[in-house]
């Protein structure tokens, strides 16, 4: 008999990881797909940091259980890489070290939400976010940006969401799905509407920081009045290229880091042991490594931008930073059989053999996300197959 909890019926797959499924079934069946689903790079995880993590391994003094917060001098390194390239004072205290930044932000909602409490989030949103915090028992209020102001809610829609049952807000910056940056100034007008609300959290996910293309990168528990109510989110996935190491952290408040701390506990305890030896290495050594792959996006997000834009009917802007677009594609709905982005998503799976994402997954309709974090020929053809694809409806 079957006695899935409600908890569970009612929480939504991933619609990433189940694309990302789907794309693999068929290449289990020798059908030619081209994946542009996942957030994850191509790049392999550089050598000194592979180097960190054997090193680790053949000191053999790592195979016990670390601190459920990670190892005091990884924690003190981040600390230190949070003061200078954030401006954010967190203390090794207040450093949580979690298996993916994902673990971190379920952390943190399983800490502060009870059940009705609101969490503004701003749309388009990465997908897992309104999923954890109904897990949470908490509930979603959305904030949307279009593609007229970069997919960037304003200051005075944040205004208009905040209740009295508002516990925090949730954003990243740069953004997934749509590569959106907020500015310094864009931040400093949050901030002035969120000093009249002093019991509000930010939970500020800064995952894709390094991947920022317009030269400054602002974090807005940098901002007068803002760390002792900001929780950073951030992890090594993406400007390290190390998705399956499955490392993240926060900067949290101390009462949070140690309820962040208490829950991880009883769940997964640390953060394996040699992953973490690979985050202090990739912290603590000098290399370019990580501004090289930011490069390359750069290059690749010029190209995909010129092939996008030359599609009949979608609209495109130019991203600040990660590695996706999120192009407007509501010109096809209601032609053949394509009536929203999830039908159009599977019509280009099965008919160009390329896997994207729908936009409804992000609380955006009307849009798809492209990863381009893929290499130049396999962006050349998957774009390419699309376009084709698209000229059958």
């Amino acid at each position: 008999m079957e006695t899935v909890s409600d908890r569970i019926k009612n929480l939504p797959e991933s619609a990433t990881l189940a694309m990302a499924a789907k794309a693999r079934e068929m290449k289990q069946k020798g059908i030619d797909v081209i994946s542009l689903s996942l957030g994850e790079p191509d790049f392999k995880t550089p050598d000194y940091i592979l180097e960190g993590a054997k090193e680790a391994i053949d000191e053999k003094k790592y195979f016990a259980y670390p601190p459920v917060n990670g190892y005091l001098d990884l924690r003190e390194a981040i600390s230190k890489k949070f003061k200078e390239e954030n401006g954010l004072n967190y203390s090794a205290d207040q450093i949580v070290v979690s298996n993916g930044a994902k673990q971190s932000i379920a952390n943190v909602f399983m800490a502060i939400l009870n059940p009705g409490d609101e969490v503004i989030v701003y749309t388009p949103y990465w997908v897992s976010y309104t999923a954890i915090i109904q897990l949470a028992e908490g509930k979603p209020v959305f904030v949307a940006g279009g593609l007229e102001t970069d997919f960037k809610a304003t200051a005075d829609q944040l205004k208009a969401a905040i209740t009295d049952k508002t516990k925090a807000v949730i954003f990243s910056s740069p953004c997934n799905p749509t590569g959106s940056v907020f500015t310094k100034e864009e931040l400093q007008a949050m901030v002035g509407v969120l000093a009249g609300h002093p019991e509000v959290l930010v939970i500020s996910d800064e995952i894709y920081e390094h991947i920022n293309f317009t030269g400054k990168h602002a974090s807005i528990g940098a901002l007068d009045g803002m760390q002792d109510r900001t929780v950073t989110v951030n992890g090594f996935s993406k400007g390290f290229a190390m998705t399956g190491w499955r490392i993240g952290y926060i900067g949290a408040p101390l009462w949070l880091a140690k309820a962040a701390n208490k829950m991880q506990g009883q769940v997964t305890s640390a953060n394996c042991s040699i992953a973490q030896r690979a985050g202090y290495t990739a912290l603590t050594v000098e290399s370019d490594a990580t501004k090289q792959m930011a490069d390359e996006y750069a290059r690749r997000r010029e190209l995909v931008y010129n092939l996008l834009s030359d599609i009949p009917g979608w609209k495109v802007n130019m991203p600040q930073g990660a590695f996706y677009f999120f192009p407007d594609v509501s010109y096809y709905f209601g032609k053949g059989d394509i009536k929203n982005a999830s039908d159009l998503c599977l019509y280009l799976l099965e008919e160009a053999h390329v896997s994207l994402v729908t936009g409804e997954a992000f609380g955006s309709p009307n849009c798809v996300r492209l990863s381009y974090a893929a290499s130049e020929e396999e962006l050349r053809t998957a774009i390419d197959r699309v376009k084709k694809a698209l000229s059958k409806l």
